[in-house]
């Protein structure tokens, strides 16, 4: 069986990248999906759609555009990996574990412990807790029997 894991939030460090080198190491059977980690080309992606001269109305068209690429592949993947960093707050990466808690779709958060209590429902969901990228390639090692 190959996985699909969802990597979701902070686009500003490698944890992604660090994550995808972990499970290569191990061989594990995943296929990984994200949003689109490109700030501008995120924040561009409704613009074909026609100029707009207000900001929100802007956003509201990308992100809806992004939402289709969000949504089709948080509903296809296996589990979910939230990332949630220290230097913005990722509030579309909240709205992406309230997704996966509502469709009944399993996901670990990969946070630091300061951000426990502002997270605590959003971990109170989770199956798991991560601190390290090391972590998370240590459960998908578990969960895809790869050890």
């Amino acid at each position: 069986m190959h996985w699909t894991v969802y990597l979701s939030g902070e686009i500003h460090t490698d944890w992604r990248q660090q994550i995808k080198r972990g499970a290569e190491a191990y061989r594990l059977p995943i296929i990984f999906t994200s949003a689109v980690t490109d700030h501008e080309a995120s924040d561009a992606a409704g613009d074909a759609l026609g100029k707009e001269h207000d900001n929100f109305w802007r956003d509201h068209k990308s992100s809806k555009v992004n939402a289709i690429r969000t949504k089709t592949l948080l509903e296809k993947c296996d589990v979910a990996v939230i990332r949630f960093g220290e230097k913005y707050k990722q509030w579309n990466a909240s709205f992406d574990a309230g997704y996966c808690a509502a469709l009944g779709r399993p996901y670990i958060t990969f946070h630091a412990e300061d951000l426990i209590h502002p997270l605590k429902e959003v971990d109170g969901s989770a199956m798991a807790w991560a601190q390290t990228s090391e972590q998370v390639v240590e459960i998908l090692q578990y969960i895809t029997n790869k050890q």
